[in-house]
């Protein structure tokens, strides 16, 4: 799609463009299906979603997984009412799921800081799962203080604001089927 086209799901906005579309989009998500299947033959599996940002990408990502697994969410939040993170992460929505000895899958839309992660990171690994590992749709490359590996990454991002696929601003756009960049 153009992103200059009329869609009216954009409520009147322009993109600047389209970064990914859907049929691209839907090719990774199933390659990523396949990649996790595979990091993952035997064992309880627990993918876990960071909200809101990862519903859809967690949606469509565990019906390419070729095995049996479970899904939870969690909700962080960095930002309480300001617009630029504190940089103290707090639990909204704790996912009510014994973590202990199953593979944690933490599934998020963008790595962009990785403070979040960091800190979602070491509260999860306290509760000694068998494994912990993140899948990102999106990774920007910038997260200078990011102590995790992104073992699962859907494309590397531009430097650009995205919204689509999951991704808002200002709760919006969340719905619209591809990711573009907002002007």
């Amino acid at each position: 799609m153009n992103a200059t086209s009329a869609d009216p799901r954009l409520e009147g906005r322009q993109l600047k463009r389209v970064a990914f579309d859907e049929r691209t989009i839907a090719e990774r998500v199933q390659q990523l299906g396949a990649e996790v299947t595979a990091a993952y033959p035997d064992g309880d599996l627990l993918v876990l979603g960071l909200l809101k940002g990862s519903f859809i990408f967690l949606s469509d990502l565990v019906r390419q997984i070729n095995r049996p697994l479970h899904v939870d969410f969690l909700i962080a939040s960095s930002y309480g009412d300001d617009t630029v993170s504190s940089g103290t992460v707090r639990m909204v929505y704790d996912p009510e799921t014994i973590l202990e000895g199953k593979h944690i899958l933490l599934v998020e839309d963008i790595v962009d800081s990785g403070r979040t992660l960091n800190r979602l990171m070491d509260l999860l690994g306290e509760r000694k799962p068998k494994s912990l590992e993140i899948c990102a749709l999106l990774h920007k490359h910038i997260a200078e203080e990011l102590r995790y590996d992104t073992k699962f990454v859907g494309f590397d991002a531009p430097h650009e604001f995205l919204v689509g696929y999951g991704l808002d601003h200002a709760e919006s756009f969340r719905h619209v089927p591809y990711i573009a960049s907002l002007q």
